[in-house]
């Protein structure tokens, strides 16, 4: 079935990573940001209720669509009050799995809202306003663009292989682009940090950046 739904997504359009437990599935999806996570509940080691409950307990909000064969009240009760988002009993048609995944990300985008805030960080994607305590600050449209990114992933630490792929859109990196990263993160860094005694864009030494409050840069 994970071989059916990798071929038949891709076919669709989407970029699928396939998990085959579910510790790998947990550790994937802590690793690089997903706006979907289909989970089956019936996984080698820990099934899918307790991942699922793993990942909301530390604030992943990814959309999950639970996969099951077990077609009882009692079950999908459960499987939504852990947090899933969707629950598809199998077997079931592909045609209704694709629409169940496009009504998740739309809702996904839909619930991602129009401004994000971090402390005294304020961004309004609608306005392309971003604000730090009550001042305007004035970022480049790749700063912009490098910040939301930031922002959607916050907490967690994105790579420069991530920067790279999802903000300059570089897919097959010939000629590293690191420096050109660094450099605009010395920037950014400057402008919603530079003023301020409570750091929030912070260098994770050889693994990339992460957007927080209250941890030393």
């Amino acid at each position: 079935m994970a071989r059916a739904l990798h071929d038949g997504l891709e076919a669709d359009g989407y970029t699928v990573r396939v998990a085959h437990t579910g510790e790998e599935g947990f550790y994937l999806i802590h690793a690089q940001p997903f706006d979907l996570a289909i989970l089956d509940v019936m996984l080698p080691g820990h099934d899918g209720f307790e991942i699922l409950s793993t990942l909301r307990k530390r604030g992943i909000k990814t959309p999950v669509l639970l996969l099951t064969a077990r077609d009882t009240v009692e079950d999908r009760v459960r499987g939504l009050d852990t947090g899933a988002d969707d629950y598809l009993v199998k077997p079931f048609a592909f045609p209704e799995l694709l629409a169940r995944v496009r009504v998740l990300l739309r809702r996904g985008k839909a619930d991602a809202g129009a401004r994000l805030v971090l402390a005294d960080l304020e961004m309004d994607l609608t306005e392309r306003l971003v604000m730090r305590g009550g001042q305007k600050i004035e970022l480049t449209a790749r700063e912009f663009e490098l910040l939301e990114y930031l922002f959607t992933n916050s907490g967690r630490v994105v790579s420069r292989e991530m920067l790279a792929r999802d903000v300059w859109r570089e897919t097959a990196r010939q000629t590293p682009i690191d420096n050109v990263i660094d450099a605009q993160m010395v920037r950014l860094r400057r402008k919603i940090d530079g003023p301020w005694e409570c750091k929030l864009l912070h260098t994770v030494r050889g693994v990339g950046f992460v957007l927080r409050e209250g941890e030393e840069s």
